[in-house]
């Protein structure tokens, strides 16, 4: 099947995009910055098992690593947004608003840790 369907003048209309690259690049984000941030958040690693406490220590290594990959990601959903208004696509709306909350989650994740595991701690003892 081609690219590009031909509409009722005989012109060609771009295939629509329905943002899924930009989705999964947010929700990969946030997930990378979750688990960046169970270095700071013990409570988390008890919930999944208790021999897991020693994961908080690998986690916490590799907080930069997971830290720059999240940025990655959200560079890598900015730059999928950016591509389809250039192809002369929307992405969808839930994919954008998730793509900037995404964003300003890591970016408070990044200055702000401590902020971020005292909220989700205080969250997960409710």
């Amino acid at each position: 099947m081609s690219e590009q369907s031909n509409s009722p003048g005989g012109a060609p209309r771009p295939r629509q995009h329905g943002g899924t690259h930009t989705t999964l690049a947010s929700l990969a984000a946030v997930g990378s910055v979750l688990a960046a941030s169970t270095c700071c958040m013990p409570v988390l690693t008890l919930m999944f098992a208790g021999g897991a406490a020693a994961g908080s220590t690998v986690l916490s290594a590799a907080r930069p690593y997971l830290l720059a990959a999240s940025m990655l990601f959200i560079a890598y959903g900015f730059y999928q947004t950016w591509r389809a208004k250039q192809c002369e696509r929307r992405p969808g709306i839930a994919a954008s608003v998730l793509l900037w909350l995404s964003a300003l989650f890591v970016l408070v994740s990044l200055f702000f840790p401590q902020v971020v595991a005292n909220a989700a701690a205080n969250w997960l003892a409710r």
